[in-house]
């Protein structure tokens, strides 16, 4: 198995609602919506199917705590639409060199939203103060 696939698991009902919403000539804040909007029908059907997040061990300190909740990138939807065969293999390759540069451009996260300045913090656990 690839690398990383075994992480790449879209319920149904999440693809469902990619289906219904995805049009061709989405701009790119209404992907953006669109993202959002899955990434909260994800959470839904994660809580709706009793699934815990995971309890992960830190490598680098051996620190047992919560992992973090599965997120959907804006990346994600458009290679999602060529693998649920929404938008051809061309037109997933377009969109995904079109979404890197107004990424660049529009200087965004992976999720669409402006990148916040990153503070020179070491390794730091959820609850702790820096």
């Amino acid at each position: 198995m690839p690398r990383g696939v075994a992480s790449q698991t879209w319920f149904p009902e999440v693809v469902s609602d990619l289906r219904a919403s995805w049009r061709g000539d989405l701009t790119w804040d209404a992907i953006i919506d669109l993202r959002k909007r899955l990434q909260q029908r994800l959470e839904q059907v994660l809580l709706s199917r009793g699934i815990a997040q995971a309890i992960v061990r830190c490598s680098h300190c051996g620190h047992v705590g919560p992992g973090a909740r599965p997120v959907i990138s804006v990346r994600a939807v458009v290679l999602a639409l060529q693998r649920f065969g929404i938008e051809s293999e061309a037109t997933v390759r377009k969109l995904d060199k079109a979404w890197a540069k107004h990424r660049v451009l529009q200087q965004l996260d992976l999720l669409g939203e402006p990148v916040q300045p990153r503070s020179p913090v070491g390794h730091v656990h959820a609850g702790e103060v820096t």
